[in-house]
């Protein structure tokens, strides 16, 4: 099923919840970030290409795939506020959660990535750059990059500067680069309808100790070039014109009192200790201070 969604002060957008959806726990979120030619204020142009795309031509995604609709450059801030309204509604594993975009999406996918890298368990930015100059954090979340040497709509150097940034903050084991030999720049948006694209994403979490990057992946002209060959038929998802329903209630928050323990704040809200920790990534050694915010539910 396909719906369309809105969040106050962020962006319009199509949400995907595979057939999985009722019998899971938690599902991953994917979110994909178009380029400039989807910009506008009409939703249907933002199924032209892309991960939504994919699904209905029959590539399998059990997550899920949310595709917003930008009129100018992406705005990490909004970008996020629509994430943190899935996690209210929806079963959403929060250590799974997903960004990659191209051309003005891939700018999007690495402002994004730098802004909440401790959110962001992984993403692909393809044949974009990053509008910000403190691209540090970067190196600290698992990413893959991808650009054509000879893409004219956007420079390869773009993504060339990244890199050299992130570079010169000393560490690169969580990032991985290919520059495509006489590759242009449409010819990269085969990268949303290939299936390794997600088992690439699918394999990395924000509980993975130290945050290593999967290199059993890799990109190139031969595999762009098969890149429908596996799709089959077309998958008729099921495109729904009203909103998205919520199906669960809002995320509920505890702001902790002098003294107060984990334990004590599971008791007091009628939950465990341990998922405590599994929803706001803590450990059970955690320490406590007045004033913080945690979630309870």
């Amino acid at each position: 099923m396909a719906c369309r969604g809105f969040v106050e002060d962020s962006y319009n957008f199509w949400l995907y919840l595979p057939e999985t959806y009722e019998k899971a726990e938690e599902l991953p979120v994917v979110m994909f970030l178009h380029g400039k030619s989807l910009s506008g204020d009409s939703l249907e142009m933002v199924l032209r290409y892309g991960c939504i795309d994919a699904i209905i031509r029959g590539r399998k995604i059990n997550a899920m795939v949310v595709a917003p609709q930008a009129q100018e450059a992406w705005n990490p801030q909004r970008v996020m506020a629509i994430y943190d309204w899935l996690d209210d509604h929806y079963k959403v594993d929060t250590n799974r959660f997903y960004v990659l975009g191209m051309s003005m999406g891939g700018y999007g996918t690495l402002d994004v990535a730098a802004a909440y890298p401790d959110r962001v368990a992984a993403a692909i930015a393809l044949c974009g750059g990053a509008s910000g100059k403190e691209l540090c954090s970067l190196g600290t979340l698992p990413l893959w990059i991808v650009h054509g040497t000879a893409d004219e709509l956007v420079p390869v150097w773009c993504s060339d500067r990244v890199v050299d940034s992130i570079r010169s903050c000393g560490d690169t084991t969580r990032l991985i680069y290919n520059r495509l030999e006489g590759e242009n720049h449409s010819r990269l948006a085969r990268v949303f309808y290939l299936e390794q694209t997600y088992k690439w994403l699918f394999s990395h979490s924000l509980l993975d100790k130290d945050r290593p990057v999967n290199r059993s992946y890799s990109m190139s002209t031969e595999l762009l070039n098969v890149a429908y060959d596996d799709m089959g038929k077309i998958y008729p998802i099921q495109i729904i014109e009203a909103e998205c329903p919520p199906l669960r209630d809002k995320m509920k928050y505890h702001v902790v009192k002098k003294g107060e323990s984990l334990a004590e704040i599971a008791v007091e809200n009628y939950t465990t200790v341990s998922i405590l920790c599994r929803l706001n990534n803590f450990k059970k050694t955690t320490k406590m201070w007045a004033g913080r915010k945690i979630r309870v539910k």
